[in-house]
């Protein structure tokens, strides 16, 4: 049974989704990108962790210039929300004609939709991940490569507000299997690789605890294995990804392909999608949406 705080948070996202659709998106966008700023200005759990995870990422950034970082990361938060609760499915084509691609893996992946050869996208919490889904969607399209692709989302509680996150990214063309399903979600997304399909995860935190150690921007973290995991066992082609935002759109970097060659090579290619991501990640850092610990010592010192 959910609890009162639950139902409470039900209701408020309910409403969001709701009433922003109904307001024009550049106020909107206003609003909450000041409203994210007062809130990294009055600081609190989330953005005292997310000023720790930038100062790694941007190890010679003075203290001024660490708190202007947070300013601006969590106004670009604030910006995803925004988008969130206005994305339908009649902006498609307005995503996918204002999203610039760029990086050395763009080709690989565009050759490998072509070839209709299987794909692991990798990506963190950067930008607005459902808009660069959303492009992925159209791009798909354009080649004839329909449905669009496969994904996972986190059970969240109360069951009707996970069900509005699924609804908001299947309108938006995605599958979406829930994390808590263990084999089921896994059976879904090898089946999928295994008939030439896409799959996009977000692979900076180890939310299951299951994740590999590996060195990120030099120090210890723990990734989660699914992507490469996936990409061995079905021959997929691997890619990092970063989602990013431009002042009137979106931007996606993709990063070199991370050879999987087989199962032995799981661990070398975790560590490969640490080093990726962690260079992907450097070039806007103020994009990066880490309000969780993600370094190991972090997660020791609050006890996660």
């Amino acid at each position: 049974m959910s609890t009162r705080a639950e139902r409470l948070a039900d209701l408020q996202y309910a409403a969001a989704w709701r009433l922003l659709r109904a307001v024009p998106a550049r106020p909107a966008r206003r609003v909450f990108e000041a409203g994210a700023g007062w809130v990294a200005r009055r600081g609190g759990a989330g953005p005292d962790q997310l000023r720790a995870n930038l100062a790694r990422l941007v190890p010679g950034a003075s203290p001024s210039a660490l708190d202007a970082l947070v300013v601006a990361g969590m106004r670009s938060y604030g910006r995803y929300w925004s988008e969130t609760f206005r994305l339908a499915a009649r902006d498609l084509p307005r995503i996918h004609a204002g999203t610039r691609i760029s990086g050395p893996g763009a080709d690989p992946l565009h050759t490998a939709f072509v070839d209709r050869r299987p794909v692991v996208i990798a990506l963190p919490h950067s930008g607005n991940w459902d808009a660069a889904g959303a492009w992925l969607v159209e791009q798909l399209r354009a080649l004839d490569r329909e449905p669009g692709f496969a994904t996972v989302a986190q059970r969240l509680r109360p069951e009707t507000l996970y069900r509005r996150f699924v609804d908001y990214r299947e309108q938006l063309g995605m599958e979406v299997v829930a994390a808590g399903d263990g084999t089921a979600a896994h059976r879904v997304l090898t089946r999928r690789l295994r008939g030439g399909g896409v799959v996009c995860l977000v692979a900076d935190r180890d939310v299951t605890g299951g994740g590999l150690p590996v060195q990120l921007l030099g120090a210890p973290a723990r990734l989660p294995t699914g992507p490469a995991r996936l990409a061995a066992l079905t021959g997929a082609l691997l890619v990092p990804a970063c989602p990013s935002f431009i002042p009137d759109g979106w931007a996606i970097s993709f990063a070199e392909p991370v050879p999987v060659p087989d199962r032995t090579a799981v661990p070398a290619a975790v560590q490969g999608l640490a080093d990726a991501l962690g260079d992907l990640l450097r070039v806007r850092p103020a994009d990066w949406h880490a309000l969780q610990p993600i370094w190991l010592a972090d997660a020791e010192r609050v006890g996660v």
